[in-house]
């Protein structure tokens, strides 16, 4: 286990003996962390790989495990806190206050560590998963504990902006800085909330708060899946999302910035890396230019130029002479 970035640790059983592994993994996440005793599904080898996140209110984890079952017992209970889980493969089942909830992949559940619980990883599973202080929950969303123990579908729009959001974990820039560090953890607060029944001034709260950073997130993950597609438009990203081209503009205008001026900065910083590249000495400028999405090539000459200064063919012969 090793926190090379502010608040965040990863640990991976591949960086471990073989035989240290499970009892590691027990002491260090289980014990140490989520306070449950973690134990394999008969014939099923143990592995674990995840980054775990500590924000403000927030514990945020994400990664992936073999099958195995952990059990809060009562001699372990230490806080009020809600876990919230999200199976992104796999699946579990979670048992607690008499209640069973089945949770496959694209779902989520939510327990409490102030009462005796299991939760039964029964296939490989990758996952996010929160841990907050009821505390700060409770005043945002309705009935709690009527929340408790049941299987969130993968079709809530909450948990699918929430499920996209939670990728921050590998941006470190943005956790190592301390003012983002406490809006990312509101930004999750207020989707969670969203997504579990938040009180009608929390949903207004929300709405311009966390569900506009997560939008605007899920969107420009979108833009830059597609940026090689010279087509690539406000409306169709818009329709894609469910949402009007207007308030996709306004999204961006948040940030100071334009739709249009995400796409082109996002193509020269494809097309920048890729002259710099060696794997793409032998292509022509003109086929980078077309593969991040450039229909015109004097267009990106220009743009090239305004932006670095420099001709793509200077950044291409900089690099070589460096030796790169």
């Amino acid at each position: 286990m090793h926190a090379s970035e502010p608040g965040l640790i990863k640990l991976s059983t591949e960086d471990l003996p073989e035989r240290n592994r499970l009892e590691a993994v027990r002491e260090q996440v289980g014990r140490a962390i989520i306070k449950v005793d973690l134990e394999p599904l008969p014939g099923q080898p143990f592995w674990f790989d995840a980054k775990l996140c500590s924000l403000p209110d927030l514990g945020l984890a994400t990664g992936a495990i073999s099958p195995f079952q952990g059990t809060l017992r009562r001699d372990l209970i230490d806080a009020d806190d809600l876990v919230f889980n999200i199976t992104l493969s796999g699946g579990r089942i979670l048992r607690q206050l008499g209640r069973e909830a089945v949770v496959g992949p694209g779902e989520a559940g939510l327990t409490t560590t102030a009462e005796p619980g299991v939760g039964t990883v029964y296939l490989p599973s990758r996952f996010v998963s929160f841990r907050i202080p009821r505390k700060r929950l409770q005043p945002m969303t309705g009935d709690l504990d009527a929340c408790l123990v049941r299987t969130i579908p993968r079709d809530t729009e909450a948990l699918r902006l929430l499920t996209s959001y939670a990728g921050l974990v590998n941006e470190f820039d943005a956790l190592a800085r301390p003012e983002m560090r406490g809006l990312i953890a509101t930004h999750f607060h207020d989707l969670i909330s969203l997504t579990l029944g938040a009180t009608r001034d929390a949903v207004q709260t929300a709405m311009g708060r966390g569900v506009r950073a997560a939008r605007l997130r899920a969107i420009k993950n979108d833009i830059l899946a597609n940026l090689g597609h010279a087509d690539l438009s406000i409306d169709a990203v818009a329709r894609r999302h469910g949402i009007t081209p207007r308030y996709l503009g306004m999204l961006f205008a948040g940030e100071q910035t334009s739709f249009s001026q995400f796409v082109l900065a996002s193509r020269l910083e494809r097309a920048h890396r890729m002259l710099r590249d060696s794997r793409h000495r032998e292509r022509p400028v003109s086929a980078i230019a077309f593969a991040c999405g450039f229909g015109d090539l004097s267009y990106f000459n220009r743009a090239f130029r305004r932006r670095y200064c420099a001709t793509p063919s200077d950044v291409r012969e900089a690099e070589t002479a460096n030796g790169g």
